[in-house]
């Protein structure tokens, strides 16, 4: 087989896979628009599927040209497109719906970020202590809840501030974050021959799009999360440091990040470059919450996801650390040995074989994440969008010829603007 048959193959290949990707996606956020118990997700099945329509149409017709001509173009700006139309747009539909009186627009997750908000302005800490949830209604005590670190309650800051408006939705700037952090990170990695595959699985997939029009909070952190390892492979150490610590300091799901970035960091010799921010954002929006109620921070953030606050967490997907945590004697100390028995091993490899690309971090990020979300007694299937984008980008991520930190900058980039 020649060169250009095999490169037209390849071409072919992507191409089907795209039309693959949208007509399933299609048909799910068809059968979510129809049999979803969900009311955002119905909302959202129902703007969606047209989104996804309309770019399987688009993959046929740029298939068709390319066999005409052998030009691949357009890929990266149908991505970005069919994410506007399947995840901004029903965003923002729910946010003016919602504004406008409708209480059945928004999952739970976004109230309570807002809720952070309103507390972090009026009583320095967006944490209530055990004591304040417990003279909760029993019916409220769940909302009561706070699951985040103290970092998440800026998203629910210009509610708190401006009031009840469809730009005030936490949701709206979930997404602003979230498309900041991509178009940079999706710069960086235009030389790799994954990149649109990368994007495509952190925004135009239905988990990932569904999650942010309804809900929306995990999608920023993901971003920032695989910005930093972004900067990283283009040795912007600096850069991925504050991306990782701006992650962190939001959700506790970026601390395994940020101690594998550590790690190559170490390897590489840039810690210097990657520390600060890494370690010094999550520490620093500590300080508040802290100086007010520490005991409050630990109830939300540790006890409750853990199980032992003053009632159960709804995250409870069929996963093996839920079913044994539900269905075994001492069933939640089993599971959470379980854990850190994978947490041992993962760390042990770390040091033995610890990574010396971005790639190789991110494959380590993706493999120990999907391990602890399957491992953990309190989880969700949404989840899962963490590990997949983080094994897609490890593709990715792959070092270009002999670069030890990953690609090389690009051509007109210059060191004065890196960290």
């Amino acid at each position: 087989m020649s060169g250009e048959t095999a490169a037209e193959d390849r071409g072919v290949r992507e191409y089907a896979v795209d039309l693959a990707l949208y007509a399933l996606s299609a048909g799910f956020a068809l059968f979510t628009a129809t049999s979803s118990t969900l009311l955002p997700h119905r909302a959202w099945g129902a703007i969606a599927v047209w989104a996804y329509a309309g770019a399987s149409l688009a993959v046929v017709a740029q298939l068709i040209a390319y066999h005409r001509n052998r030009l691949k173009s357009g890929r990266i700006a149908l991505t970005w497109i069919t994410w506007v139309a399947a995840a901004v747009v029903p965003l923002v539909v729910q946010a003016v719906q919602r504004a406008g009186g409708r209480v059945d627009r928004a999952q739970e997750e976004v109230l309570v970020v807002e809720r952070m908000g309103e507390r972090l302005l009026h009583d320095g800490t967006p944490y209530l202590s055990r004591d304040a949830i417990a003279a909760l209604p029993l019916d409220e005590r769940l909302m009561g809840y706070s699951p985040y670190q103290p970092g998440m309650a800026v998203f629910g800051l210009p509610r708190a501030i401006f009031g009840d408006f469809w730009w005030t939705d936490a949701r709206v700037w979930f997404a602003v974050v979230t498309a900041a952090a991509l178009i940079m990170a999706v710069r960086m990695l235009r030389e790799s021959p994954w990149s649109v595959r990368a994007l495509q699985a952190v925004t135009v997939l239905p988990i990932c799009a569904l999650t942010l029009a309804t809900g929306g909070d995990d999608i920023p952190v993901l971003a920032l999360c695989l910005l930093a390892l972004a900067c990283a492979a283009t040795d912007r150490y600096g850069w991925a440091g504050l991306a990782v610590g701006a992650a962190a300091a939001c959700k506790l799901f970026a601390l395994p990040v940020v101690a594998v970035l550590i790690v190559l960091a170490i390897v590489t010799q840039r810690a210097g470059r990657l520390a600060p921010g890494a370690i010094a954002l999550p520490v620093l929006v500590l300080i508040p919450p802290f100086l007010v109620n520490r005991d409050a921070f630990l109830e939300n953030v540790i006890r409750f996801p853990l199980g032992h606050g003053l009632v159960k967490s709804p995250a409870q997907s069929p996963f093996p650390g839920y079913l044994i945590a539900e269905h075994l004697p001492a069933g939640r100390l089993v599971a959470l040995g379980l854990l850190v028995a994978v947490a041992i091993a993962i760390t042990v490899r770390i040091f033995l074989r610890p990574p010396r690309t971005a790639a190789a971090a991110a494959m380590i990020c993706g493999w120990g994440l999907l391990a602890a979300i399957l491992l953990m007694p309190t989880t969700r299937f949404g989840y899962l969008l963490y590990p997949v984008a983080f094994l897609v980008w490890g593709l990715a991520l792959r070092p270009a010829h002999s670069n030890p930190t990953g690609f090389s900058a690009p051509a007109d980039d210059t060191a004065l603007y890196r960290l």
